[in-house]
């Protein structure tokens, strides 16, 4: 019996143990990812690669452990070769399997210029990168250290769990003691029957009975059960979520979305792709160009879509920018500096007044806002482009120009934003933007007309956000600028979208971060959290019920009535498939992530 009973226990916690190993399989899988071999390209100092070629005719290229890589070397990567390091391509072009690290099935086009990720697979043509991050500093590298910190999050649920297997430990201790207690000096004299079971030995022993019976009770019940009911799940789950783009930074970030009811959805760079382009530009006293001169001037060191698109244009039209002294952005509203020694902002309306404290007349607003307008009707925008103004003012003078810009709606946006109000969640856009593009788009989309918001600075946001809160709503916040980071950190949970590898204050402040940069990932991810907190609630009813149902019938409440006595061997294998149970169920949620492929 002794040889049974420890036979059981240790074969549960090998069985225990590799379906552990196979939980976090996801985080070894990427790991895996990672090229051990570089091909460093050694050029010479009158190489000249700008007339496209890959390698030039004295280039030498040497195989080299891809640790001895460093910032700044070249490497080449060949056709089927995985990408040993981030970089930024210098010569090539090819398409790049990123499924790994962004969840997205199809091929990357990527060329000079581009960057690529290290783990991602070149298929086409070969490709020559400048290495700008290596080993615990590459992207997939963070993410592994993200998901191994984020299942070391105890998510509340799990310290219930844990507060409660505590005092159950005590619990049984007591419980097998009374159970000795009952049956040797109590239960015996009431139920004279049970001496004639198996348990009690070819004597009828009382005394081998209730010892029996106690160590039953120690041997069945299940503690363990508990305590893995939580971590395991959360284990899948990140991992899952890792393999689909979610870089989710921790097992409570998990239960906090599956409780949310409101998302709040930034529009530029959002529910939009981000790349703005300039479609207008109106003035009522200067040439465009010099409209759009000052103004590139101004934004060249910003990063907001808005401002990447003035500078593009500006370049796109060869037009020589102004340098500027004494650059300054508030987020939300506009950028300012001094060109040419005259302060310029180029921003919202009501900002740029108020930096210079003179007003435009009404008349001459509407006439630039239509300047504006019929010149954005001649470029054909349709209802799924945002269409955004931003005014031009310099100091002494105050607004003297307008610049119209457009950006497409992302292909995604509206069906993302039914499937979560098919979900029951309701969507709220805020946006700093003015009222008739928001309003445009919240429309386009599905939003309700009352819950969209235009013309909001960054506190507007976070007021919205708080308000909701204030109300009982749990509330997500989805943004991609520096003007969200406040209200991604406000929200019970902050989720941001990021292209490739480039890290921003919002991905900072997000607790879950879209590395696919695609909408509908949102969808991914709450449904994600929903199946990680089922199984969650589903093991914690196990071990709850095993535990209820398994203990009385180790101390003999059957015995009795049905003559029937657990061993201390059949204890121990029970005790033994609850905990095997538990993990068990929580592999099954990668059966969530074949259902989300076969639904791709």
């Amino acid at each position: 019996m002794q040889v049974m009973l420890l036979g059981f226990v240790l074969l549960g916690r090998s069985l225990e143990e590799k379906a552990r190993i196979k939980a976090s399989s996801d985080m070894n899988e990427l790991l895996s990812l990672m090229s051990t071999q570089s091909r460093l390209v050694i050029t010479s100092s009158e190489s000249d690669s700008s007339d496209g070629n890959v390698l030039c005719s004295d280039d030498i290229c040497v195989e080299v452990s891809t640790d001895d890589i460093r910032v700044g070397d070249s490497v080449l990567i060949l056709p089927g070769e995985t990408i040993p390091v981030d970089g930024r391509v210098l010569a090539g072009r090819s398409v790049v399997d990123e499924a790994m690290l962004t969840g997205e099935s199809l091929p990357v086009f990527k060329e000079k210029g581009l960057n690529v990720s290290a783990g991602t697979i070149n298929w086409d043509g070969p490709l020559k990168i400048e290495a700008s991050s290596t080993g615990s500093n590459s992207t997939i590298s963070k993410i592994v250290r993200m998901v191994e910190d984020a299942q070391g999050h105890e998510a509340p649920i799990q310290r219930l769990a844990d507060s409660i297997a505590g005092p159950f430990v005590y619990s049984v201790m007591t419980l097998s003691a009374a159970t000795f207690a009952f049956w040797h000096y109590v239960g015996t004299h009431i139920f004279p029957d049970v001496l004639l079971n198996d348990i009690a030995g070819p004597d009828g022993s009382s005394l081998l009975l209730s010892l029996k019976l106690s160590v039953d009770v120690l041997v069945v019940s299940c503690p363990c059960a508990l305590g893995l009911a939580t971590p395991t799940a959360i284990l899948v789950g990140t991992s899952l979520g890792a393999k689909q783009g979610l870089l989710i930074r921790g097992g409570d970030v998990l239960e906090r979305l599956s409780t949310v009811d409101f998302v709040a959805l930034d529009k530029t760079g959002t529910l939009t792709e981000g790349e703005a382009t300039v479609t207008s530009v109106a003035t009522l006293a200067y040439n465009e160009s010099e409209i759009l001169q000052i103004a590139a001037a101004v934004e060249k060191t910003a990063l907001h879509p808005i401002a990447k698109a003035i500078v593009n244009k500006a370049e796109s039209l060869n037009l020589t920018v102004p340098s500027t002294r004494g650059q300054l952005s508030e987020p939300g509203f506009g950028s300012l500096a001094e060109v040419e020694g005259r302060l310029v902002a180029v921003g919202t309306l009501e900002w740029v007044h108020q930096r210079f404290n003179r007003r435009m007349s009404r008349s001459d607003i509407t006439e630039l806002e239509h300047a504006v307008t019929d010149q954005s009707s001649k470029g054909a925008l349709l209802s799924n482009h945002s269409k955004t103004v931003v005014y031009v003012g310099r100091e002494g003078e105050g607004v003297i120009g307008a610049i119209g810009i457009s950006d497409k709606l992302r292909h995604d946006a509206e069906p993302t934003v039914n499937r979560l109000q098919q979900k029951g969640i309701r969507t709220i856009l805020l946006s700093g933007d003015r009222e008739e593009a928001v309003a445009m788009i919240g429309k386009t989309v599905g939003i309700e007309s009352e819950l969209i918001n235009a013309s909001l600075s960054p506190q507007q946001k976070s007021d919205v956000i708080s308000s909701l809160q204030a109300k009982g709503h749990r509330v997500a916040m989805v943004g991609d600028g520096i003007n969200d980071a406040p209200s991604l950190a406000l929200a019970h949970v902050g989720i941001a979208l990021q292209a490739g590898s480039q890290e921003t204050a919002a991905s900072d402040a997000a607790s879950i971060i879209l590395l696919g940069n695609r909408l509908s990932q949102l969808v991914d991810a709450f449904d994600l959290a929903r199946a990680t907190m089922s199984k969650v609630r589903q093991n914690l009813t196990w071990a709850v019920a095993y535990n209820v149902v398994a203990i009385p019938i180790a101390a003999g409440v059957l015995l009795p009535g049905f003559n029937f006595a657990m061993t201390p061997s059949l204890s121990g294998g029970l005790m033994a498939l609850s905990s095997i149970f538990v993990v068990t169920n929580s592999l099954l949620l990668q059966l969530h992530g074949s259902e989300r492929k076969r639904r791709g």
